[in-house]
């Protein structure tokens, strides 16, 4: 391994409170869960986080729920057909939580933004509708070639992000899923990018179920089996919708402290 290897601890301490924290996979599938066990795991846990998801879910439950989150900037955060993040819905209603209006295209912009190295990405999205008056840092401008009023998406920066990948190769090469949100930009954006992978294998097998981001793409890879559970890692296992039902019913009994000592020990 080219300097990437490297143990959980060690990658876990790459975040920093007030750090904007971008975590990949897709809904309920390859979210890098065993990362968040780390962080959580930490002697002093990382404070005033902004997490920045595609969709946020189980993963980013847990650390709003722990204290850990000032901000919020996703188009989604739930838990599919399990109901309501749970804790992000309480912190939310509490106040306790910024939720950064977003939706599928205004993050794309942002991020593309921010890839390209410029202040901002024109779009037609948003337009006639009442979102802008949720952001005051979106604002309108003139296309100096056509004269259409256009909306300007401010460029979102990342610190660090972190996926979960099937496996990677000595090489440093990450082998992902075909379902991947938005973490081939994640690759592009964040200043650090850390990938836990189910296992370290001496060379990665091309396939059409799969997409391999390349050396030198992710500074830190983590061998974590395991890793995404309970989400899914598909083909290598299912999600637990047992170990979801648990999560909720917890919360919504008001024990997520308790689920959370469980889950760390675990």
């Amino acid at each position: 391994m080219i300097n990437t290897l490297v143990a959980i601890d060690e990658a876990a301490e790459a975040v920093q409170d007030g750090c904007t924290l971008a975590l990949g996979g897709m809904t309920l599938y390859r979210r890098p869960v065993g990362f968040v066990r780390a962080l959580l795991q930490r002697e002093q846990l990382p404070r005033d986080l902004t997490l920045l998801s595609f969709t946020g879910g189980i993963e980013s439950d847990l650390l709003v729920g722990a204290g850990c989150v000032a901000a919020v900037r996703s188009a989604y955060f739930g838990l599919e057909s399990f109901g309501l993040a749970p804790m992000f819905t309480q912190f939310t209603q509490s106040q306790r939580i910024r939720v950064i209006e977003e939706t599928e295209a205004s993050i794309v912009m942002g991020m593309r933004a921010q890839i390209s190295g410029v202040g901002f990405m024109p779009s037609r999205a948003w337009l006639g509708t009442d979102l802008p008056a949720l952001r005051p840092d979106v604002r309108k401008v003139i296309d100096p070639y056509g004269g259409d009023e256009l909306i300007a998406f401010p460029a979102i920066a990342c610190d660090v992000a972190v996926l979960h990948g099937l496996a990677a190769d000595r090489q440093g090469n990450v082998l992902i899923n075909n379902n991947m949100g938005i973490d081939l930009e994640l690759v592009y954006l964040a200043d650090i990018v850390i990938a836990t992978v189910e296992r370290i294998v001496d060379k990665l097998e091309r396939s059409t179920d799969g997409v391999i981001i390349p050396y030198p793409g992710c500074a830190m890879i983590v061998e974590l089996p395991g890793g995404a559970a309970p989400t899914s890692c598909f083909p290598l296992y299912p999600l637990d919708g047992a170990a979801f039902l648990q999560y909720t019913d917890a919360c919504h009994a008001g024990n997520f402290h308790a689920y959370l000592s469980e889950f760390l020990d675990s």
